[in-house]
């Protein structure tokens, strides 16, 4: 998990009860990556569970704030275990979370393990939509090649094989895709479990930073990257910048009608 000060103390608390009190099996160590200076009530908040959790919370303190790929690499380093957790602080994890993707991992051949996630405005309670993703290996690989085809926050990894694709790198606000297909690249098996794991916070700040022209820009980079690498054909280049470069800068209204048919209850 990685911690920056416009989180806020409330989530990043809900966000550590559901994947240590809330869970059914409880994780051998929690490593947080503190990403430049944080507020003083977060540093509160982050005292407390250190108080609670002793050994098991592991703080990785960066002086300055690199951003979410460089602060996720920093706590990768720090992992000890085999099977690596993705988090974020202000996601709420189901109870058996842990619990159904150790379960996958010990019956079946694969090297990561995500599931679905349900979205959420202000009451976890209250779902607005799913973004569901495929099952098998073979659906995943065929959605990369349009689009992320997993749910970042639910993954559960073998460490090695994301040290062997290289970690997170460089790509604005994609660094999460560029690993995944770096992975599939590298020769990991997915598996996406078919119910939720993840209970995600979204509205119109998440939309904010999925629209515009920088973010567009950055989809241009992406895509010509997975076209440097071979993963992508020159007509799925094409075809994927023309879609996503023209999505990325419709009016936020338009985006949010886009989102909702890929997102449906």
């Amino acid at each position: 998990m990685s911690i920056y000060y416009q989180e806020r103390a409330q989530y990043f608390n809900q966000a550590m009860c559901s994947i240590w009190q809330e869970q059914t099996i409880k994780p051998t160590e929690i490593v947080l990556v503190q990403d430049g200076k944080l507020t003083d009530e977060l540093y509160s908040a982050i005292d407390e569970w250190s108080f609670k959790l002793g050994e098991v919370l592991k703080i990785v303190t960066l002086k300055e704030n690199l951003g979410t790929g460089d602060a996720k690499n920093a706590g990768l380093k720090q992992c000890t275990q085999e099977l690596v957790v993705i988090m974020d602080t202000d996601d709420i994890c189901l109870p058996d979370r842990f619990e159904k993707q150790l379960n996958i991992f010990n019956n079946y051949d694969v090297d990561a393990c995500g599931g679905w996630i349900s979205e959420f405005h202000t009451d976890e309670n209250r779902i607005a939509s799913y973004r569901r993703v495929p099952e098998a290996h073979h659906e995943v690989v065929k959605l990369s090649k349009k689009r992320m085809p997993v749910n970042h926050v639910t993954l559960m990894c073998k460490k090695e094989i994301m040290l062997k694709a290289g970690g997170y790198q460089k790509m604005l606000w994609l660094e999460d895709y560029y690993l995944v297909v770096r992975m599939i690249l590298a020769g990991a098996k997915f598996y996406n479990i078919q119910s939720t794991l993840v209970n995600v916070r979204s509205g119109f700040e998440q939309l904010q930073r999925r629209s515009g022209i920088r973010y567009a820009l950055s989809e241009l980079q992406l895509q010509q990257e997975f076209l440097r690498l071979k993963f992508i054909s020159h007509i799925e280049f094409f075809i994927n910048v023309i879609v996503r470069f023209s999505i990325r800068i419709m009016p936020r209204v338009f985006i949010g009608i886009v989102y909702r048919r890929l997102r449906k209850l």
